[in-house]
Formats: C-alpha cells, structure tokens, sequence
C-alpha cells in the first residue's frame, strides 16, 4: 500500500467513526444521551430498558473497535498489534460491561458521574486515541 492510499484509508476509518457517533441517536437506543445532557447531578436516571440499552451499548463498542482495528491496521500492518488490540478491546469490553450493568442499576440521585465515564469509554473510539501513539512509539524506539 502507498503512502498516500494508507493517509486517505485512515482518514475515511476515521470519517466512519464520526459518523457512528454523528448518527448514534437514530442507530442505537440510548436515552442517558438526553440524560447526560440535563443536571442530571440532581435527578435520579430516566426509565431504561436496560437489556435493550446494554446490548446496544455493546454493538456500538463492537462497531467502533472493528473500525478502530482496521484503522490499526492500515497504521501498522503488523498482525501482532492487531492480536494485542483484539485482546484489549475484548478484555475491556468485559471489564465495562459488566460495570455499566451494574452502574445502571444504581438508584443513587446524583451518582451517576461513574456510569457517565464507563459509558463515555464504551461509546467514543478513547482507545483508539491511546493505542495509537502506544504502538507507533513501541516501533519507532
């Protein structure tokens, strides 16, 4: 792959995350979108489906790690990174699911600053920003 090809593949992946998050409200039930956006510090969470909204949480996680790994990918080329950022992406999508579930279930007015951060981390590509620079300083010693 050419230098230039590689630079335009990265930047469509990365156009494809912004329209995961551009769309998010009309692909994937989330009403703590509106929630979040309130004083939420001071009102207890809204009425939630919450099988509905951690499955759906969960294939937006899994939509942003396959393009985040194909932005890896086309970054590095190595089969050895794309293993360890399959490991991690997993590994944390375990870890935060499993504390969204239970973060959801908290009936604490105001509490919910630990759900917003979980929640934060499974939706937006964060890792990605992480993985990055990680992998690129890890080549280039």
């Amino acid at each position: 792959m050419n230098k230039v090809f590689r630079i335009v593949l990265v930047l469509l992946l990365f156009g494809m995350l912004i329209l995961i998050r551009a769309f998010a409200s009309d692909l994937f039930y989330d009403p703590l979108i509106a929630f979040f956006k309130t004083t939420h510090s001071v009102e207890a969470l809204p009425e939630l489906q919450k099988g509905k909204l951690l499955l759906h949480t969960i294939l937006r996680f899994l939509l942003n790690t396959l393009v985040s790994i194909l932005v890896l990918w086309v970054l590095f080329r190595k089969k050895d990174v794309i293993k360890i950022s399959w490991f991690l992406y997993l590994s944390i999508l375990l870890i935060l699911a499993i504390a969204f579930s239970l973060l959801v279930d908290s009936t604490d007015v105001g509490g919910h600053m630990a759900l917003f951060y979980v929640r934060r981390f499974l939706i937006q590509p964060i890792l990605l920003l992480v993985l990055i620079p990680a992998f690129y300083f890890q080549k280039n010693p």
